[in-house]
């Protein structure tokens, strides 16, 4: 779908986070790759078998704020996860189109804000390594409400929170599903990212449009 947006309608931008801010590269890296090989080794398992007791468990939470959760996969896993999060924090990189296009919607003048499901802790070990942080206005992690995007409770208590105008609100995230989430609230604008992880091939969206590259829409931000 093509992406037509009417900046002069737009006063907000929520952002989300891993896949949009940042490449999901370091996250794809460590859920399907580092964890596994850890569980492995200190189970004494094989790798294909660590694969497939990690996958059944990461369904069972699927679209709740425990998949997101540090200290839940900790307990479930029995494996330091904050502390392999911060040895791995070295691979947590911005997008190569993230500062160009917060840099513009600053210079624009419109608000922005950081809507990240990840875990607190995560969160800011990624602020850390990047310096995302000083190029938003706010950051809010779901863990403090109490729910996740995808949840309409969330999406209430934003709302309560920052003020937000539905109608007058661009929301950015990779996950179409919480695209979903944000259009059912009465979010005015949703758009998707078809390139979150630079290390796989493109995602195509079905019912929100979707860019591969900010730096596409600077001209019409400008």
């Amino acid at each position: 779908m093509q992406v037509t947006l009417n900046w002069t309608g737009i006063d907000t931008v929520l952002l989300d986070m891993d896949g949009t801010l940042l490449d999901l590269a370091f996250d794809r890296h460590f859920w399907l790759e580092h964890v596994p090989e850890t569980l492995s080794r200190q189970r004494a398992i094989t790798l294909t078998e660590a694969h497939q007791l990690i996958r059944e468990k990461y369904h069972a939470v699927a679209h709740t704020l425990n998949w997101y959760c540090l200290d839940y996969w900790s307990q479930e896993l029995a494996l330091d996860i904050r502390a392999m999060t911060f040895a791995q924090r070295d691979r947590a990189a911005l997008r190569e189109d993230t500062l160009p296009f917060l840099q513009a919607l600053r210079a624009a003048g419109k608000r922005t804000i950081l809507l990240t499901n990840a875990h607190p802790y995560n969160l800011d070990v990624k602020l850390a390594q990047t310096g995302l942080a000083a190029h938003l206005d706010l950051l809010l992690s779901t863990h403090t409400f109490g729910y996740p995007k995808e949840d309409q409770r969330l999406w209430q208590a934003v709302q309560q929170q920052t003020g937000f105008n539905n109608a007058r609100t661009l929301f950015i995230d990779d996950s179409e599903p919480i695209l979903d989430a944000a259009t059912r609230w009465g979010i005015g604008w949703c758009l998707g990212v078809s390139n979150p992880d630079s290390g796989r091939p493109d995602q195509s969206f079905s019912r929100h449009p979707a860019v591969r590259d900010y730096r596409e829409l600077l001209e019409t931000l400008r």
